[in-house]
């Protein structure tokens, strides 16, 4: 990993440990929430991608919730609408802190504003790389967050976030998702049909 990259990751690292909010980890251990989800979005990204991985897309990976703790999701209306703002919110504190540790890094302007265009999703479907990150944002939640979920919610809900999910997700990734977990049928059915 070279020096500018592994700068970066450890000062999104230490960012995300002073998250105040806790979650065990695969042992079982408490860590700060925001620092385990950006190890998991790396471990997913390093098996789905590996060595093709550029470094900004490494760098959006581990960042994409760098910090999410400062925007609350209560400080907005409820509903969709104020949902969809928060996240809209989210995606650009996150690219505009990416880019300032990328810039102390030494990464170049072109760079650091790239990592904002991940981070917001713009090409999703289009822009090979944006598609990358949400398949591994997918993935990460299919993988550690989706069971904790579906246990709160009814089997409605949970089916319409499974099609949801599925269609933001490129062909190859459905196909991986089908082979790599086993979904009940009616919900391995809303991934085939999101083609």
């Amino acid at each position: 990993m070279n020096a500018k990259l592994n700068a970066v990751l450890q000062a999104i690292d230490a960012a995300n440990r002073a998250d105040p909010t806790t979650t065990p980890d695969d042992a079982g251990e408490a860590q700060p929430e925001a620092y385990l989800y950006g190890l998991r979005m790396s471990a997913e990204l390093d098996r789905l991608i590996g060595e093709e991985a550029s470094d900004v897309l490494r760098i959006a990976a581990r960042g994409q919730h760098i910090e999410r703790w400062l925007l609350k999701r209560a400080d907005y209306p409820e509903g969709r609408a104020g949902y969809l703002a928060w996240r809209r919110d989210q995606g650009r504190a996150h690219g505009e802190r990416l880019g300032g540790l990328m810039r102390d890094a030494g990464f170049s302007e072109n760079r650091c504003a790239r990592v904002g265009v991940l981070l917001r999703k713009e090409g999703i479907k289009r822009d090979p790389e944006v598609q990358q990150l949400e398949d591994v944002i997918c993935f990460t939640f299919l993988k550690w967050y989706f069971d904790p979920f579906a246990a709160k919610h009814s089997d409605e809900k949970v089916l319409g976030i499974v099609a949801k999910t599925a269609r933001k997700m490129s062909a190859d990734a459905r196909a991986r998702v089908l082979a790599e977990f086993d979904l009940p049928g009616d919900l391995a059915n809303a991934v085939k049909a999101a083609a």
